[in-house]
Protein backbone atom coordinates (compact mmCIF):
# COMPACT_ATOMS: atom_id res chain seq x y z
CA UNK A 1 0.00 0.00 0.00
CA UNK A 2 1.32 3.33 -1.27
CA UNK A 3 0.00 6.71 0.27
CA UNK A 4 -0.37 9.27 -2.32
CA UNK A 5 0.56 12.45 -0.68
CA UNK A 6 3.75 10.46 0.79
CA UNK A 7 5.73 10.07 -2.10
CA UNK A 8 8.50 12.71 -2.44
CA UNK A 9 10.60 11.00 -5.37
CA UNK A 10 9.32 11.91 -8.95
CA UNK A 11 10.81 10.79 -12.33
CA UNK A 12 14.62 12.23 -12.82
CA UNK A 13 14.78 12.74 -8.76
CA UNK A 14 17.41 10.31 -6.58
CA UNK A 15 15.47 6.56 -6.25
CA UNK A 16 14.19 5.97 -2.61
CA UNK A 17 16.54 5.20 0.14
CA UNK A 18 15.25 1.67 0.12
CA UNK A 19 16.06 0.90 -3.39
CA UNK A 20 19.58 2.28 -2.10
CA UNK A 21 19.72 0.01 0.09
CA UNK A 22 18.85 -3.21 -1.29
CA UNK A 23 21.30 -2.35 -3.76
CA UNK A 24 18.50 -2.00 -6.85
CA UNK A 25 18.96 1.64 -7.36
CA UNK A 26 21.65 2.75 -10.22
CA UNK A 27 24.69 4.49 -9.04
CA UNK A 28 25.74 2.40 -5.93
CA UNK A 29 25.56 2.28 -2.97
CA UNK A 30 27.74 5.05 -1.57
CA UNK A 31 26.24 7.49 -3.64
CA UNK A 32 22.88 6.66 -2.49
CA UNK A 33 23.55 6.36 1.25
CA UNK A 34 25.10 10.45 1.27
CA UNK A 35 21.55 11.00 -1.24
CA UNK A 36 19.71 9.77 1.98
CA UNK A 37 21.86 11.29 4.48
CA UNK A 38 21.38 14.26 3.06
CA UNK A 39 17.48 14.39 2.77
CA UNK A 40 17.28 13.01 6.13
CA UNK A 41 19.44 16.14 7.43
CA UNK A 42 16.97 18.46 5.49
CA UNK A 43 13.96 16.82 6.56
CA UNK A 44 15.25 17.43 10.31
CA UNK A 45 16.34 21.08 9.85
CA UNK A 46 12.60 21.62 8.25
CA UNK A 47 11.02 20.37 11.69
CA UNK A 48 13.20 22.17 14.15
CA UNK A 49 11.15 25.43 15.61
CA UNK A 50 11.71 28.39 13.91
CA UNK A 51 12.12 31.80 16.23
CA UNK A 52 11.96 35.48 15.71
CA UNK A 53 14.91 37.22 15.34
CA UNK A 54 15.13 39.87 18.48
CA UNK A 55 15.89 42.60 16.31
CA UNK A 56 14.37 46.08 16.78
CA UNK A 57 12.70 45.32 13.29
CA UNK A 58 11.42 41.78 13.82
CA UNK A 59 10.07 42.65 17.25
CA UNK A 60 8.34 45.28 15.84
CA UNK A 61 6.75 43.63 13.06
CA UNK A 62 5.80 40.35 14.46
CA UNK A 63 5.26 41.97 17.90
CA UNK A 64 3.45 45.49 17.79
CA UNK A 65 2.43 45.11 13.99
CA UNK A 66 1.43 40.91 13.82
CA UNK A 67 0.15 40.99 17.82
CA UNK A 68 -2.87 42.36 19.25
CA UNK A 69 -1.63 40.93 22.95
CA UNK A 70 1.66 42.68 22.28
CA UNK A 71 0.27 45.32 20.48
CA UNK A 72 -1.92 46.63 23.14
CA UNK A 73 0.19 46.15 25.71
CA UNK A 74 2.60 48.44 24.46
CA UNK A 75 0.22 51.05 23.50
CA UNK A 76 -0.98 50.50 27.31
CA UNK A 77 2.27 51.26 28.88
CA UNK A 78 3.52 53.81 25.89
CA UNK A 79 0.07 56.01 26.54
CA UNK A 80 -0.13 55.78 29.96
CA UNK A 81 2.97 57.09 30.88
CA UNK A 82 3.29 59.99 28.08
CA UNK A 83 0.04 60.99 29.57
CA UNK A 84 1.08 61.51 33.03
CA UNK A 85 2.23 64.98 33.23
CA UNK A 86 6.22 66.24 34.73
CA UNK A 87 6.98 68.38 36.90
CA UNK A 88 10.16 70.60 37.13
CA UNK A 89 11.78 71.17 40.61
CA UNK A 90 15.05 72.89 41.45
CA UNK A 91 16.41 73.20 44.93
CA UNK A 92 13.13 71.36 46.40
CA UNK A 93 11.17 74.19 44.64
CA UNK A 94 8.48 73.86 41.89
CA UNK A 95 8.99 76.00 38.82
CA UNK A 96 6.21 76.94 36.41
CA UNK A 97 8.34 78.82 34.40
CA UNK A 98 11.44 77.58 32.84
CA UNK A 99 12.97 76.59 29.45
CA UNK A 100 13.23 72.67 30.12
CA UNK A 101 8.96 73.01 30.82
CA UNK A 102 8.66 74.62 27.16
CA UNK A 103 10.91 71.82 25.67
CA UNK A 104 9.11 69.24 27.16
CA UNK A 105 5.85 70.65 26.37
CA UNK A 106 7.05 70.93 22.89
CA UNK A 107 9.97 69.47 21.78
CA UNK A 108 10.19 69.18 18.31
CA UNK A 109 8.14 71.07 15.82
CA UNK A 110 6.59 67.40 14.86
CA UNK A 111 5.78 66.04 18.42
CA UNK A 112 3.93 67.68 21.07
CA UNK A 113 5.34 65.92 24.90
CA UNK A 114 2.70 63.76 25.14
CA UNK A 115 3.72 62.23 21.49
CA UNK A 116 7.42 62.60 22.22
CA UNK A 117 7.36 60.51 25.37
CA UNK A 118 4.81 57.90 23.61
CA UNK A 119 7.50 57.42 21.10
CA UNK A 120 10.34 57.33 23.53
CA UNK A 121 8.95 54.73 25.70
CA UNK A 122 7.66 52.39 22.51
CA UNK A 123 11.07 52.76 21.49
CA UNK A 124 12.18 50.84 24.85
CA UNK A 125 9.77 48.90 25.18
CA UNK A 126 10.43 47.36 21.80
CA UNK A 127 13.97 47.76 21.37
CA UNK A 128 15.28 48.29 25.33
CA UNK A 129 17.17 51.10 24.33
CA UNK A 130 16.16 55.34 22.80
CA UNK A 131 17.99 57.81 21.76
CA UNK A 132 17.49 61.48 21.83
CA UNK A 133 19.66 64.28 20.22
CA UNK A 134 19.28 67.87 21.76
CA UNK A 135 19.72 70.86 19.02
CA UNK A 136 21.02 74.10 20.36
CA UNK A 137 20.97 77.38 18.79
CA UNK A 138 23.38 80.36 20.25
CA UNK A 139 24.57 78.37 23.07
CA UNK A 140 20.85 77.15 24.13
CA UNK A 141 19.12 74.49 23.98
CA UNK A 142 16.04 74.67 21.67
CA UNK A 143 14.89 71.19 20.28
CA UNK A 144 15.04 67.25 21.25
CA UNK A 145 14.84 64.73 18.35
CA UNK A 146 14.13 60.93 18.90
CA UNK A 147 16.09 58.50 16.97
CA UNK A 148 14.92 54.84 15.47
CA UNK A 149 17.49 52.36 17.84
CA UNK A 150 17.73 49.96 14.70
CA UNK A 151 19.65 52.80 12.92
CA UNK A 152 21.90 52.85 15.73
CA UNK A 153 25.48 51.63 16.38
CA UNK A 154 27.65 51.91 18.71
CA UNK A 155 31.35 52.63 18.57
CA UNK A 156 33.44 51.06 21.57
CA UNK A 157 36.72 53.26 22.07
CA UNK A 158 39.84 52.08 23.26
CA UNK A 159 39.00 51.03 26.95
CA UNK A 160 35.88 49.59 25.53
CA UNK A 161 33.41 52.23 26.34
CA UNK A 162 31.25 53.49 24.09
CA UNK A 163 32.87 56.25 22.18
CA UNK A 164 30.91 57.40 18.90
CA UNK A 165 27.46 56.67 18.04
CA UNK A 166 26.54 56.20 14.52
CA UNK A 167 22.98 57.05 12.70
CA UNK A 168 22.63 55.54 9.38
CA UNK A 169 19.91 56.39 7.23
CA UNK A 170 20.54 54.89 3.95
CA UNK A 171 23.88 56.14 2.91
CA UNK A 172 24.38 59.06 5.02
CA UNK A 173 26.16 58.98 8.18
CA UNK A 174 25.78 60.89 11.12
CA UNK A 175 27.97 60.44 14.16
CA UNK A 176 28.03 61.65 17.89
CA UNK A 177 30.27 61.59 19.96
CA UNK A 178 29.46 60.08 23.13
CA UNK A 179 31.40 62.81 25.28
CA UNK A 180 28.87 65.88 23.53
CA UNK A 181 25.91 66.22 26.26
CA UNK A 182 23.69 66.48 23.29
CA UNK A 183 23.96 62.96 23.06
CA UNK A 184 21.53 60.93 25.34
CA UNK A 185 21.02 57.40 25.42
CA UNK A 186 18.15 55.45 27.63
CA UNK A 187 18.19 51.62 28.09
CA UNK A 188 16.98 48.99 30.20
CA UNK A 189 18.63 46.49 32.25
CA UNK A 190 20.91 44.01 30.24
CA UNK A 191 22.42 41.51 32.18
CA UNK A 192 24.65 40.87 28.87
CA UNK A 193 25.75 43.70 27.15
CA UNK A 194 27.46 46.84 28.40
CA UNK A 195 26.33 49.58 26.28
CA UNK A 196 22.35 48.16 24.71
CA UNK A 197 19.32 47.60 26.86
CA UNK A 198 17.63 43.90 26.67
CA UNK A 199 13.29 44.64 25.19
CA UNK A 200 10.81 43.10 27.34
CA UNK A 201 9.17 41.58 24.04
CA UNK A 202 12.26 39.35 23.75
CA UNK A 203 11.76 37.97 27.08
CA UNK A 204 8.47 36.51 25.50
CA UNK A 205 9.91 35.84 22.40
CA UNK A 206 8.80 32.01 22.69
CA UNK A 207 5.30 33.27 23.70
CA UNK A 208 4.77 35.78 20.63
CA UNK A 209 6.18 33.00 18.17
CA UNK A 210 3.34 30.38 19.61
CA UNK A 211 0.68 33.05 19.42
CA UNK A 212 1.31 34.13 16.14
CA UNK A 213 2.20 30.40 15.09
CA UNK A 214 -1.69 29.54 16.68
CA UNK A 215 -3.31 32.16 14.77
CA UNK A 216 -1.43 30.97 11.12
CA UNK A 217 -2.73 27.40 12.02
CA UNK A 218 -6.18 28.23 12.95
CA UNK A 219 -6.45 30.50 9.78
CA UNK A 220 -5.11 27.34 7.67
CA UNK A 221 -7.34 25.39 9.33
CA UNK A 222 -10.69 26.73 8.55
CA UNK A 223 -9.16 27.47 4.90
CA UNK A 224 -9.25 23.78 5.13
CA UNK A 225 -12.76 23.69 6.71
CA UNK A 226 -11.37 22.82 9.89
CA UNK A 227 -9.76 19.62 9.33
CA UNK A 228 -6.81 17.88 7.17
CA UNK A 229 -8.58 16.76 4.26
CA UNK A 230 -7.24 12.97 4.06
CA UNK A 231 -4.80 11.16 2.09
CA UNK A 232 -5.79 9.35 -1.34
CA UNK A 233 -3.78 5.53 -1.16
CA UNK A 234 -2.69 4.13 -4.31
CA UNK A 235 -3.45 0.46 -3.99
CA UNK A 236 -3.09 -1.76 -7.26
CA UNK A 237 -3.78 -5.35 -7.82
CA UNK A 238 -0.37 -5.85 -9.59
CA UNK A 239 1.38 -3.93 -6.89
CA UNK A 240 2.84 -0.97 -9.50
CA UNK A 241 3.72 2.71 -8.97
CA UNK A 242 1.90 5.34 -9.73
CA UNK A 243 2.98 6.94 -13.01
CA UNK A 244 4.57 10.36 -12.17
CA UNK A 245 2.33 12.19 -15.26
CA UNK A 246 -0.61 11.03 -12.61
CA UNK A 247 0.07 11.86 -9.84
CA UNK A 248 1.08 15.57 -10.37
CA UNK A 249 -2.05 15.58 -12.32
CA UNK A 250 -4.27 14.42 -9.35
CA UNK A 251 -2.68 16.72 -6.90
CA UNK A 252 -3.65 19.43 -9.21
CA UNK A 253 -6.80 18.52 -9.16
CA UNK A 254 -7.06 18.33 -5.15
CA UNK A 255 -5.63 21.86 -4.98
CA UNK A 256 -7.82 23.36 -7.63
CA UNK A 257 -11.20 21.60 -7.17
CA UNK A 258 -10.97 20.74 -3.77
CA UNK A 259 -8.97 22.84 -1.45
CA UNK A 260 -10.44 26.28 0.22
CA UNK A 261 -13.59 27.03 2.17
CA UNK A 262 -15.41 27.84 -0.93
CA UNK A 263 -15.07 23.75 -2.10
CA UNK A 264 -15.71 22.29 1.35
CA UNK A 265 -18.09 19.37 0.74
CA UNK A 266 -17.78 18.51 -2.40
CA UNK A 267 -17.19 14.83 -3.59
CA UNK A 268 -14.48 13.76 -4.84
CA UNK A 269 -14.18 11.52 -7.64
CA UNK A 270 -11.83 8.62 -7.72
CA UNK A 271 -9.92 6.38 -10.36
CA UNK A 272 -9.20 2.68 -10.47
CA UNK A 273 -6.72 1.55 -7.53
CA UNK A 274 -7.49 5.36 -5.48
CA UNK A 275 -8.73 5.29 -2.30
CA UNK A 276 -9.71 7.90 -0.31
CA UNK A 277 -9.28 8.23 4.07
CA UNK A 278 -10.55 10.49 5.43
CA UNK A 279 -8.11 12.16 8.26
CA UNK A 280 -9.69 14.31 11.11
CA UNK A 281 -8.10 16.14 14.48
CA UNK A 282 -9.16 15.63 17.51
CA UNK A 283 -10.94 18.30 19.95
CA UNK A 284 -7.83 18.10 22.04
CA UNK A 285 -5.48 18.54 18.77
CA UNK A 286 -8.05 21.91 17.57
CA UNK A 287 -8.12 23.69 21.05
CA UNK A 288 -5.65 26.00 20.48
CA UNK A 289 -7.55 28.74 22.49
CA UNK A 290 -5.89 27.76 25.73
CA UNK A 291 -2.25 27.60 23.79
CA UNK A 292 -3.05 31.39 22.77
CA UNK A 293 -4.20 32.52 25.98
CA UNK A 294 -1.26 31.12 28.03
CA UNK A 295 0.90 32.76 25.06
CA UNK A 296 -1.02 35.89 25.79
CA UNK A 297 -0.41 35.88 29.68
CA UNK A 298 3.35 35.56 29.16
CA UNK A 299 3.45 38.51 26.92
CA UNK A 300 1.41 40.39 29.21
CA UNK A 301 3.85 39.67 32.00
CA UNK A 302 6.61 40.53 30.29
CA UNK A 303 5.43 43.65 29.87
CA UNK A 304 4.33 43.92 33.34
CA UNK A 305 0.21 44.40 32.28
CA UNK A 306 -2.05 42.49 34.46
CA UNK A 307 -4.23 40.18 32.29
CA UNK A 308 -7.51 41.56 33.57
CA UNK A 309 -7.00 44.64 32.10
CA UNK A 310 -6.67 42.96 29.08
CA UNK A 311 -9.83 40.48 29.24
CA UNK A 312 -7.39 37.58 29.25
CA UNK A 313 -8.76 34.62 31.42
CA UNK A 314 -6.91 32.95 34.03
CA UNK A 315 -4.44 34.12 36.49
CA UNK A 316 -6.89 37.11 37.35
CA UNK A 317 -5.38 37.78 40.93
CA UNK A 318 -6.68 41.27 41.43
CA UNK A 319 -10.15 41.07 42.63
CA UNK A 320 -11.45 44.03 40.55
CA UNK A 321 -10.33 45.92 37.77
CA UNK A 322 -9.54 48.82 39.94
CA UNK A 323 -7.10 46.91 41.90
CA UNK A 324 -5.23 45.71 38.70
CA UNK A 325 -5.28 49.37 37.48
CA UNK A 326 -3.59 50.45 40.71
CA UNK A 327 -0.65 47.51 40.09
CA UNK A 328 -0.24 48.30 36.90
CA UNK A 329 0.22 52.19 37.29
CA UNK A 330 2.46 51.28 40.61
CA UNK A 331 4.54 48.32 39.82
CA UNK A 332 5.44 49.47 35.81
CA UNK A 333 4.02 52.68 34.71
CA UNK A 334 5.82 54.74 37.56
CA UNK A 335 9.40 52.70 37.55
CA UNK A 336 9.77 53.33 33.82
CA UNK A 337 8.63 57.03 34.12
CA UNK A 338 10.93 57.48 37.57
CA UNK A 339 13.77 55.61 35.54
CA UNK A 340 13.06 58.29 32.81
CA UNK A 341 12.91 61.39 34.42
CA UNK A 342 16.01 60.54 36.63
CA UNK A 343 18.10 60.06 33.31
CA UNK A 344 16.66 63.56 31.58
CA UNK A 345 17.16 65.34 34.87
CA UNK A 346 20.44 64.75 34.92
CA UNK A 347 20.92 65.63 31.19
CA UNK A 348 18.89 68.84 31.75
CA UNK A 349 21.06 69.21 34.70
CA UNK A 350 23.88 69.47 32.55
CA UNK A 351 22.05 71.63 29.62
CA UNK A 352 21.30 74.69 32.18
CA UNK A 353 24.02 74.36 34.88
CA UNK A 354 21.45 73.92 37.31
CA UNK A 355 20.37 71.50 39.57
CA UNK A 356 17.18 69.98 38.11
CA UNK A 357 14.65 67.40 39.28
CA UNK A 358 11.89 65.99 37.12
CA UNK A 359 8.89 63.98 38.77
CA UNK A 360 5.53 62.86 37.51
CA UNK A 361 2.52 64.53 38.98
CA UNK A 362 1.07 61.66 40.61
CA UNK A 363 -2.40 64.13 41.34
CA UNK A 364 -2.97 63.88 38.30
CA UNK A 365 -3.00 60.05 37.16
CA UNK A 366 -6.81 58.84 37.35
CA UNK A 367 -5.77 55.21 38.14
CA UNK A 368 -4.46 56.59 41.48
CA UNK A 369 -7.01 58.95 41.84
CA UNK A 370 -8.51 56.44 44.89
CA UNK A 371 -5.27 56.41 46.91
CA UNK A 372 -4.64 59.53 46.74
CA UNK A 373 -8.17 60.44 48.35
CA UNK A 374 -7.53 57.63 51.10
CA UNK A 375 -4.53 59.37 51.76
CA UNK A 376 -6.00 62.98 52.40
CA UNK A 377 -8.33 61.36 54.44
CA UNK A 378 -5.85 59.63 56.86
CA UNK A 379 -4.10 62.99 57.24
CA UNK A 380 -6.94 65.07 57.45
CA UNK A 381 -8.10 62.76 60.81
CA UNK A 382 -4.03 62.66 62.09
CA UNK A 383 -5.10 65.60 64.36
CA UNK A 384 -1.35 65.48 65.51
CA UNK A 385 0.31 67.38 62.55
CA UNK A 386 0.46 70.70 61.37
CA UNK A 387 -1.18 71.90 58.29
CA UNK A 388 2.52 72.39 56.99
CA UNK A 389 3.26 68.75 57.48
CA UNK A 390 0.36 67.33 56.24
CA UNK A 391 0.93 69.88 52.78
CA UNK A 392 4.42 68.22 52.97
CA UNK A 393 2.88 64.12 53.14
CA UNK A 394 1.14 64.96 49.89
CA UNK A 395 3.64 66.29 47.88
CA UNK A 396 3.19 70.07 48.42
Amino acid sequence: MRTFFRRPWRSGASPAPQAALSGKASGGLQASTAQSAALLAALAADGQAQWTSRSYAALAREGFMRNPVAHRCLRLLSEAAGAVPTLLYAGGRELTDHPALSILARPNERQSGIDFFETLYGHLLLSGNAYAEGVEIDGRLRAVHLLRPDRIRIVEGADGWPETYEYRLGRQVRRYAAADGLFLHLRLFHPLDDHLGFPPLAAAQTALDLSNAAARWNKALLDNSARPSGALVYQPKDGGNLPPEQFDRLKSELEDGYAGPARAGRPLLLEGGLDWKPMGLSPKEMDFVEAKNGAARDIALAFGVPPLMLGLPGDNTYANYQEANRAFYRLTVLPMIGRTLAALSVWFSERYGEELALKPDLDAIAGLATERAELWSRLQQAEFLTDAEKRQAVGY
